[in-house]
């Protein structure tokens, strides 16, 4: 088997190298509208949104910031397979503005973004960030009324462009084979995340001083949730490549667009030294789920299944055929990063 991920340094708006329905998974976690570390990604796109700022008024800046992002999302939906899902992480954001703090809805305004597209919402996550500092919340003290809600959660929307995504026949033993375990089901489709974010240190000039990447767990997770072996999956705000990354470890293909440069060097950079990354996180995934069959009383495990590719039990029947791979190889060719699988 063998994948390829393909980036651009370009806007997102049009993603005009891309056909229709020529996607299958869109994930993604944009910049954050009225969070000040983006306020010059936003604004380098449209002045309006500087002056708005500088003027202090935030309904229009908070407008104008999203009416950027629609362009993208009208754009993934057009390159969305039927019944293919977009996968959106975004955060409120909480901000003072003419001496009045408030909060910015911005998943709110992202769903109705998706609803006008004709796309199907679908129950969210929430990715909860734990915090143990001990001045986390805002406001004055022990006194009533001074001080405000500390989030410590961002989004993930989930939305589906159309009906039930439908499979051919030869893709039967395809979507077998990327089926995952039992116990990952049970964890993954639930609410709630609790994972912790990661620091993401920016090497070399950027725009900005660090990516705000999400944890390589988020799209680990959503990847195999909602694609297949083989399929291609979006990421319009790559960023350092995460979403690539985790894709290249799951035998996925990807196609990756920032509008930053230097981010989309670095993202090659990281994808051609990322096969002993991949492997651990195929390793990880196969440890987590002998652990669990070795965690189970010896009643339990005999109603388990054998599985046909490697030589663990599983749960389920549906799990029998999963097959994992390892990274053999990752190479730069024509301008694009192939990575090779062997079984593992």
């Amino acid at each position: 088997m063998q994948t390829k991920i393909t980036v651009f340094h370009a806007p997102a708006q049009g993603l005009q190298a891309l056909p229709d329905r020529s996607v299958d998974l869109v994930v993604t976690s944009p910049p954050y509208p009225m969070v000040g570390m983006w306020d010059e990604c936003f604004a380098g796109q449209d002045p309006m949104i500087g002056k708005a700022l500088s003027s202090g008024d935030a309904a229009e800046a908070f407008s104008r910031m999203h009416a950027i992002l629609d362009q993208v999302w009208a754009a993934c939906t057009r390159v969305l397979v039927e019944g293919g899902f977009a996968c959106i992480n975004i955060a409120d954001a909480t901000r003072t503005f003419d001496g009045h703090f408030r909060l910015f809805p911005n998943h709110a305004r992202v769903i109705r973004a998706f609803e006008a597209l004709n796309c199907t919402v679908l129950p969210d996550i929430h990715w909860r960030k734990p915090s143990n500092s001990p001045n986390k919340f805002m406001g004055s003290g022990m006194y009533p009324a001074g001080a405000y809600i500390t989030y410590e959660h961002e989004y993930i929307l989930i939305f589906r462009k159309g009906g039930k995504r439908t499979f051919r026949k030869g893709d039967v033993l395809r979507r077998r084979e990327s089926a995952y375990f039992w116990e990952e089901r049970n964890r993954w489709f639930s609410d709630l995340w609790e994972i912790n974010g990661t620091a993401q240190p920016m090497e070399g000039v950027s725009s900005r001083s660090r990516s705000a990447a999400f944890p390589a767990e988020i799209p680990w997770r959503i990847v195999q949730m909602y694609s297949l072996y083989g399929d291609t999956v979006l990421d319009p705000f790559a960023g350092l490549g995460t979403t690539g990354l985790v894709c290249s470890a799951a035998g996925r293909n990807a196609v990756l667009y920032d509008i930053d440069g230097t981010l989309c060097q670095q993202a090659k950079t990281t994808l051609l030294g990322s096969r002993e990354r991949s492997n651990g996180l195929l390793r990880e995934r196969r440890a987590r789920h002998e652990a669990f069959i070795q965690g189970l009383t010896d009643e339990e495990r005999q109603r388990c299944y054998k599985n046909r590719n490697h030589p663990f039990l599983v749960k389920t029947q549906q799990e029998r055929d999963i097959r994992l791979y390892r990274v053999a190889a990752v190479r730069e060719e024509n301008g694009e990063i192939l990575t090779e699988y062997v079984p593992d």
